[in-house]
């Protein structure tokens, strides 16, 4: 959690700042007064527990960060963190594992805030066979499996395009949820080299000005593949609302037909 010693009124303007909102945005999208939430922000008036929770949503602060401002401003926190394992989640799991097992022949993962794996079908383990079995020890970081040296990037045929895809990616969910843990994976990330081997630049679909997709060398040939991101629906646990479920799709008819193919081997 971020800036825990914080006065509640720093963290709010924090964020506030962080969604380029005025104060006078803010206190429209939450219908109060300028002069109150100025006072907020300064320290010269304490907010309620309704106040903390109605600001934390107008700037869709992350539910793991609603918790800090609320302790922050006196209150106890009111969204829990289950294990994934946890009965009262079941439901979802199961969700999870049908959207998994019902996108086979092709690949979908499921990943927590910080891009670690949770879960996988069955078709994914094929793809990354030959990467350092480091990388492969849970919790399995699919950004740095995917752009390490002795993971995935010697494979990745367009490895440039995608590396600054991932980054981009990342970059835009620093600016989300300000995680310090991500800004110390994009530094590392960013110290991996641009560019693999030298791969040739397959005949494959490009999909320009729709996706970027991932070109991944593989035995049975250049697979092309762009991917979807599904999140749960207004979730209240800190586990379920910083899940993602990561499904990739065929970008040609030949990489539909060679995932066919291998799902059946």
């Amino acid at each position: 959690m971020m800036g825990q010693a914080q006065p509640v009124g720093d963290l709010l303007r924090e964020w506030r700042q962080r969604r380029r909102m005025s104060q006078l945005d803010l206190a429209l999208e939450a219908e109060v007064s300028t002069r109150h939430l100025s006072f907020v922000e300064s320290g010269r008036a304490q907010p309620s527990r309704e106040m903390v929770l109605n600001l934390a949503e107008r700037l869709e602060v992350p539910l793991r960060e609603r918790n800090v401002l609320l302790v922050a401003a006196g209150f106890a926190p009111v969204f829990r963190e289950r294990p994934l394992q946890d009965p009262a989640l079941a439901s979802a799991r199961t969700a999870i594992d049908l959207v998994l097992k019902g996108h086979e022949p092709y690949p979908a993962l499921a990943i927590d805030r910080h891009w670690n794996m949770v879960a996988s079908n069955s078709v994914l383990p094929r793809l990354v066979t030959g990467a350092d079995p480091s990388l492969l020890e849970p919790p399995v970081n699919v950004l740095r499996l995917s752009l390490h040296p002795k993971g995935v990037a010697p494979r990745i045929a367009n490895l440039p395009e995608w590396r600054a895809h991932l980054l981009e990616r990342l970059r835009h969910q620093i600016d989300v949820s300000a995680d310090p843990v991500l800004v110390k994976l994009i530094e590392e990330l960013q110290g991996y080299p641009a560019a693999g081997r030298n791969l040739r630049k397959p005949a494959i679909a490009e999909l320009p000005g729709v996706v970027v997709p991932l070109q991944l060398v593989t035995e049975a040939g250049t697979l092309s593949l762009f991917s979807t991101t599904t999140v749960f629906g207004t979730p209240v646990d800190i586990t379920l609302s910083e899940l993602a479920l990561e499904c990739f799709y065929p970008a040609d008819a030949a990489t539909a037909q060679a995932l066919r193919a291998l799902a059946v081997q």
